[in-house]
């Protein structure tokens, strides 16, 4: 059979169109963003990141989990940017990656130095600030993932805190906390700390900040800092053994987790400890949800709900819960 010219063209056609249509249905399979379980807005939460297995839990404040968010990525950190969205970012990932928690779904991926080692939300200035520990330098974003400025501080900069104008950001692996401008990030002061000094808190009420850590090899720290927020100058000790790591100040009382002794201390502005509980395994994090502290423990994937100084109750995680973010709504 002989086709005619007319016959040929049409052939050539339709062949075109289905090899367009087949790439275009992969193209479009290959963009297409995995979504999670919407979180609802008016919902207060707790959610752990567990880094050991990566994921996300969403817990309401009766201790019912509301939603597991499994990640493909080896996230090491989040953040919460305003009330419904949250970045996830990891120390050896060179991207960092924001959520809609009322959709479920990705908002943007942007490209960053491999090294991420903590990212800062200032709900002041609609910032967030990332530190590396690779470059060992500071970079300041707005929402939309656009970058304003950045600066290089001292070895493995970490911890950070912020209250008016002024950023505080432990150097880990130094012996210095760099004291920055939020707007350009210059370094306005640099106050002489111990080496592996990781967690921070800021009392404006006292004007005090609050240093602990870990301590150095066979030495280790078994003691919070006390600073004069305006000048650096040293204000004392307060003794809460051992490896005292994670701090929160919450309404009248600043919350401290020891996790070389499992230990979750509640001190007063003045540095009185007003009770002490014995608490999770390997805790690194804790946080509070309206009346309850909430305790992360890291060997045991385990969040403990604490109320007048006993464990209410407690949730099972996903593995390694290394951190805690809080929404009250």
């Amino acid at each position: 059979m002989e086709y005619s010219k007319s016959t040929e063209v049409m052939t050539l056609k339709r062949w075109a169109f289905l090899i367009f249509s087949l790439f275009q249905m992969v193209w479009l399979a290959g963009c297409a963003e995995k979504s999670f379980t919407p979180i609802e807005r008016e919902k207060s939460f707790v959610a752990s990141l567990n880094i050991q297995e990566p994921s996300l839990d969403f817990i309401d404040e009766k201790g019912e989990v509301m939603a597991t968010w499994l990640f493909e990525k080896a996230y090491s950190g989040a953040v919460l940017i305003g009330d419904d969205h949250v970045l996830l970012y990891g120390n050896q990932i060179d991207t960092i990656d924001l959520y809609d928690l009322t959709t479920g779904q990705k908002l943007y991926t942007k490209k960053v130095d491999i090294g991420t080692t903590n990212v800062y939300y200032s709900e002041a200035t609609h910032q967030f600030f990332i530190t590396n520990n690779k470059t060992n330098t500071i970079t300041s974003f707005d929402e939309e993932g656009n970058e304003l400025a950045s600066q290089q501080l001292g070895n493995y900069p970490m911890s950070m805190a912020a209250t008016k104008d002024k950023l505080y950001v432990i150097n880990f692996k130094d012996t210095k906390l760099s004291v920055l401008n939020m707007d350009d990030l210059a370094v306005e002061q640099e106050w002489p700390i111990n080496k592996s000094s990781h967690g921070i808190a800021i009392i404006e009420e006292t004007n005090e900040l609050w240093v602990g850590g870990h301590g150095e090899g066979s030495k280790p720290n078994s003691s919070v800092k006390r600073y004069d927020l305006s000048s650096g100058e040293p204000l004392g000790d307060i003794e809460m053994p051992l490896m005292p790591v994670g701090l929160m100040k919450a309404d009248d009382e600043i919350l401290v987790v020891s996790h070389g002794h499992n230990e979750l201390y509640v001190a007063d502005f003045s540095g009185a400890v007003k009770w002490h509980l014995k608490v999770g395994a390997n805790p690194f994090v804790v946080n509070k949800l309206n009346d309850q502290i909430i305790v992360a423990g890291y060997d045991d994937h385990t969040l403990y709900f604490i109320k007048d100084g006993e464990v209410q109750k407690t949730v099972d995680v996903g593995k390694g819960s290394f951190q805690l973010l809080v929404r009250e709504e």
